[in-house]
């Protein structure tokens, strides 16, 4: 029979251990006919190689700078803007904080006061807007990804793009586009273009679109977000793999 173990025995080193972070995705996966934005070529990944007859497996992947989850720098619109490469590496280990807008119409306008009253709404002591850099808008949209209605997502007015550049932070979204998607469901009041991009990428901010998976982050709380682009020349976006740090 083994020896009881002794009322005096030191703890374990991990019994003193705090828990280690949690990581959680916020990308879509990448895969052939995902959403894109009007006018862009469609995702494609194609098989170009298979281990049965080549003795390994290869895909050519084939997408635009703006697909998917992926990080849009002031160059997407801007002639003279600066590339993702004009960043530094350490510029895409966010910390961010999520502006919960919640419940939205499709089209509808997110003006400064709705991103003031979601962040005082989420406000808590470790969490003041001067302590993060990436503030995400959630909208609710990414419950429509894969379907028509993800293309009416909500945007943001110009004046709630001025207030974002005010708290020099850059943007997040669980949608397409912070400015109106064209579709057939647009209506006469909406902005033209592209003001929201226009404001913000003035003010060289980044924005990272199409993010998911924001319920696995708690309301208030400041995080990590890792977003770093490919390794792309003069790029004007990319592709991201977008994955949440909890302590």
């Amino acid at each position: 029979m083994s020896p009881d173990p002794s009322p005096s025995s030191p703890p374990s080193a991990s019994s003193n251990d705090s828990s280690p972070p949690t990581t959680h995705d916020l990308s879509h996966t990448l895969e052939s006919g995902m959403p894109v934005y009007p006018g862009t070529a469609s995702a494609s990944l194609e098989p170009t190689a298979s281990v049965e007859s080549d003795g390994y497996r290869a895909t050519r992947i084939d997408v635009d700078s703006h697909t998917g989850t992926h990080i849009d720098a002031p160059a997407h619109m801007l002639a003279d803007g600066p590339t993702l490469e004009a960043y530094p590496l350490e510029t895409f280990r966010f910390t961010a904080r999520v502006l919960d807008c919640r419940p939205l119409a499709a089209r509808e306008g997110i003006d400064s006061a709705a991103m003031l009253q979601a962040a005082a709404d989420s406000e808590t002591a470790d969490a003041a807007l001067e302590d993060v850099d990436l503030l995400v808008v959630r909208t609710g949209w990414e419950d429509y990804w894969g379907t028509d209605r993800y293309f009416d997502h909500p945007y943001l007015t110009e004046g709630a793009a001025e207030w974002l550049v005010s708290t020099d932070s850059h943007l997040g979204l669980d949608s397409l586009n912070p400015d109106p998607t064209p579709t057939d469901n647009a209506v006469d009041d909406e902005p033209a273009g592209y003001p929201a991009h226009h404001t913000l990428f003035a003010d060289d901010r980044l924005i990272l679109e199409n993010l998911c998976g924001l319920e696995a982050v708690p309301d208030g709380d400041t995080f990590e977000l890792h977003a770093s682009p490919l390794a792309i020349g003069e790029a004007d976006g990319s592709p991201v793999r977008a994955v949440a740090v909890l302590e």
